[in-house]
């Protein structure tokens, strides 16, 4: 991390002339990317962002991490020129809905030739557990998934997107959010004709599945 080195060139500073060699220091360092945020909230925006499905606006980080807004607008900012500056193989971009990490688009190509060589590859446990709930409930949107594998499935369901298994079939009408549906890439490589030929698995799964919102909780 280039934050530290920025404190140390402030220490330095400190005395009559401090305003002028801060500003030459500022300009020079980690190749003019700003490092001023605390350290520790750049590392927790880091750990957030990592694991969240979908853009999360500024404010929602500020709230959700009890720092002022003002500080993690200017945390994010730096992250997103940092990983620009240092020519990561991932962005940090900021969209309508707010932040998100995204693979860097001179990546795509290669991500996509390994997800595509990948699927020799076996699936784990869980994503062959989440995409039989996708198959047998499609419909579904990821948080009725997560509620009926009992553990969270955003991971999982992007990996199976990207391998072109399920795929995105609208928005429920009710809460807006996302469902998933399986693809025909899922009946090619199961050898299936239709889902009907699918074996009779269904009455395994929760009957209560309806009952669930998108955060996995009952509704009343």
């Amino acid at each position: 991390m280039t934050a530290g080195q920025d404190t140390a060139g402030a220490v330095g500073t400190a005395g009559p002339q401090a305003d002028g060699a801060a500003d030459a220091g500022g300009a020079a360092g980690a190749e003019g990317v700003r490092t001023g945020a605390d350290p520790a909230l750049r590392r927790d925006l880091e750990a957030v962002l990592m694991v969240v499905d979908q853009p999360v606006a500024a404010y929602d980080l500020a709230r959700g991490l009890g720092r002022p807004l003002d500080d993690v607008a200017a945390a994010l900012e730096e992250l997103a020129e940092e990983y620009t500056g240092q020519d990561r193989g991932f962005d940090l971009r900021q969209v309508a809905e707010g932040w998100r990490f995204y693979t860097r688009p001179e990546c795509a190509e290669v991500v996509e030739h390994f997800l595509k060589e990948g699927q020799e590859v076996r699936l784990t446990q869980a994503a062959l557990e989440t995409l039989a709930v996708v198959a047998y409930r499609q419909p579904v949107s990821r948080g009725r998934v997560s509620a009926v594998r009992g553990v969270n499935c955003d991971g999982v369901m992007r990996t199976l997107v990207l391998r072109g298994l399920i795929e995105e079939a609208g928005q429920d009408p009710e809460s807006g959010a996302h469902l998933y549906r399986t693809t025909s890439y899922f009946l090619e490589r199961l050898g299936l004709l239709s889902l009907d030929d699918l074996p009779d698995l269904a009455p395994f799964l929760p009957d209560d599945i309806e009952g669930i919102d998108e955060t996995g909780e009952h509704t009343t």
